[in-house]
């Protein structure tokens, strides 16, 4: 479409770089179309206060919702922690390794069905998948406070780590349809808060609903599953009515409001816009894009700490020498400091438009306390320690997934790539679930020295990934300036295919 918008953007008022596009009308009516873009009126010039409403406008009917959903879906993987002081392991003779086993067996699922969820997001649309695996989900929560023995247990386990797969890649690839790349990781981070909500959510219910044990021949462990399922299965069938598509088919937004937002992502990363339809090759392009790989390590040295704190923390303050109702309790203060911690960084972040520097910060503190627990120090240091690794992992993490949303161009790359660097990165929670064994209590030497290991291989991983972004950028700014030179022009069509590898496209590092 023909707007003033679009010959402003031309004009340098949307940084596309020098590199020219070949003017066509063919190509322009083919090919440019960019979510729907055609179907709308052109977008409105926008003061600086209309747009700061309209994103408050879209954070109000998005943010909210998908942050309960990620909230429920982390409360109901991680309550099983809270659920072993409250008689798990005893009523259901979970002796030796079989605890940790049925943590693992929730990973296994959650990381291969990850990537397939991705792909069929767009076919079935947000608006029905995303409460549809929430509603199947929370049935299955609240089935898990049935169970009689061992092998349920753990079956059930695999049955929620399948269906909690698509939400958490799905919900952030979503965002990307939505937000500019600078604008992601605050709402990745107040998405992913739900995270650090929920763990210190889970410690109150758990003390508040171990007042229950004993209700209907239940013991309290019984009652967390069944409660925090049947909220899950509540908050899934609201989403249904409340959760929304993608812009161009927001009914709560005006046509010329979702014109602006389609215009803001078209001229976000690329000078005109970025694929969206299906092609094999985007699979293998997502599969053999290097910074998909490494930045799984940065990722997997987030995560690794992050599941093993959130799992066994209720242990860990056990240890120390508290009663089971005061470790549930004492969990809670690191989760709400975690949680000022991740919207600092988020809102740091996405003014400064970097993300390695907070990631560091992160890997730092999570260093730092793990160094502590590890020690033989005294036990306010250690619960001190414990601070550090929740606030380090959890502030890090948005960081970590709005870096490789931002530097994947393509719908269909970026969904793949993403659910790739999630899905894979997943198998440190594996990791996490058998590195805290109950022979090594109250330390758990075993444990944070191989936490230690994943923060180290971050230190590693994540300058040089940024070390790559800083000489692929150089390198392009160097061959702009000669294109300009020659004058070697680029069709739209051409620079849609290469997305992340055309010419005009930067990395954020």
């Amino acid at each position: 479409m023909a707007s003033k918008r679009d010959s402003d953007s031309a004009n340098g008022s949307i940084e596309k770089g020098p590199i020219e596009v070949a003017e066509s009308p063919v190509v322009e009516k083919a090919v440019l179309d960019y979510g729907g873009d055609t179907t709308l009126p052109p977008p409105p010039n926008l003061t600086p206060e209309q747009e700061r409403r309209l994103w408050r406008k879209i954070d109000m009917r998005i943010m909210p919702i998908v942050t309960i959903m990620y909230l429920c879906s982390f409360l109901d993987r991680g309550n099983i922690g809270n659920a072993k002081l409250q008689g798990l392991t005893t009523q259901l003779d979970l002796t030796g390794n079989k605890y940790n086993i049925a943590l693992t067996m929730y990973f296994i699922p959650y990381c291969l069905f990850e990537c397939p969820a991705n792909l069929v997001l767009k076919k079935f649309r947000p608006s029905k998948w995303l409460p549809g695996i929430t509603l199947v989900w929370g049935t299955i929560m609240t089935l898990m406070g049935l169970v009689k023995n061992y092998p349920q247990l753990v079956g059930l386990r695999i049955l929620l780590g399948v269906t909690e797969a698509g939400l958490f890649p799905g919900v952030v690839y979503f965002l990307t349809l939505w937000y500019p790349r600078h604008m992601l990781q605050l709402r990745v981070g107040i998405f992913y808060g739900g995270a650090t909500v929920a763990g210190a959510f889970s410690g109150l219910l758990a003390f508040g609903i171990s007042f229950m044990s004993g209700t209907a021949g239940m013991l309290g462990w019984s009652w967390i599953f069944i409660l925090e399922g049947i909220a899950t299965v509540i908050v899934g069938v609201i989403a249904f009515f409340v959760l929304v598509d993608f812009p161009a088919t927001a009914a709560f937004l005006t046509p010329e409001e979702r014109a602006y937002v389609i215009w803001r992502k078209k001229y976000d990363n690329s000078s005109v816009g970025e694929e969206e339809n299906f092609e094999t090759r985007h699979l293998w392009a997502a599969f053999t894009d290097w910074q998909v790989w490494l930045q799984i390590l940065v990722y997997m040295s987030v995560i690794t700490p992050l599941y093993g704190i959130s799992l066994f923390l209720p242990s860990i303050i056990n240890g120390f020498g508290f009663d089971t109702a005061i470790s549930q309790l004492l969990t809670v203060p690191p989760y709400v400091f975690a949680t000022i911690v991740l919207l600092i960084f988020a809102v740091w972040s996405d003014a400064k438009k970097i993300r390695s520097p907070f990631i560091v910060a992160g890997l730092v503190m999570c260093l730092v306390g793990f160094a502590i627990n590890i020690a033989d120090v005294a036990i306010g240091a250690k619960y001190f320690g414990t601070f550090l690794v929740v606030a380090g992992s959890y502030a890090a993490f948005p960081g970590v997934v709005a870096w490789l949303g931002n530097n994947l161009s393509g719908h269909y790359k970026r969904g793949v790539g993403m659910a790739m660097h999630i899905g894979i990165g997943n198998f440190g929670g594996a990791i996490a679930s058998n590195i805290y064994r109950s022979q090594d209590a109250p330390r758990y030497v075993l444990g944070h020295g191989i936490e230690l290991m994943f923060v180290g291989i971050g230190f590693i991983a994540l300058p040089i990934t940024v070390l790559l972004y800083r000489r692929i950028n150089a390198a392009r700014d160097r061959a702009q300036l000669e294109a300009k030179a020659n004058g070697i022009t680029y069709s739209p069509e051409e620079l849609r295919r290469m997305g992340d590898r055309a010419p005009d496209f930067r990395y954020i590092l």
